[in-house]
């Protein structure tokens, strides 16, 4: 990422204050800043999302009330966590990924059934007590 994109968006993603012309009050606007700060167009997370770069668009206006159904797959591409997208703020105690392998990972996982995901779970339990072993 672009290091000023991200210097802009951190200071666009800051907690808002109370000004009520603050343009980073609004899902849509938080959804526009995280978008560009990954240097993504709306095209790109149309696709990335599922829909028509034109939902994109309305989502960053505040044209549309579908927005809701798709925040967890927006803010899964955007890197953020949802309480982002809504209040402006992340959750406490929130662990995202921290870095590009974690966040495929992450996305492969997602796409796991029920039971893939288990195996993938003691798959990973056993090789971190196998890791622990080594390093202890």
């Amino acid at each position: 990422m672009d290091p000023l994109a991200w210097v802009t968006y951190n200071a666009c993603m800051s907690e808002p204050d109370n000004d009520p012309g603050d343009p980073t009050e609004t899902v849509g606007a938080r959804i526009r800043a995280a978008r560009l700060a990954r240097g993504m167009t709306q095209a790109d997370l149309a696709g990335a999302v599922g829909v028509s770069r034109s939902a994109v668009a309305q989502w960053e206006t505040e044209r549309s009330g579908q927005v809701r159904g798709n925040l967890t797959r927006i803010a899964s591409v955007l890197g953020v966590s949802v309480e982002h997208l809504v209040r402006g703020v992340e959750a406490i105690g929130a662990v995202g990924p921290e870095n590009a392998t974690e966040q495929a990972l992450l996305r492969l996982y997602r796409a796991c059934t029920e039971d893939d995901r288990a195996f993938l779970l003691r798959t990973a339990v056993r090789l971190a007590r196998a890791a622990d072993r080594e390093r202890g």
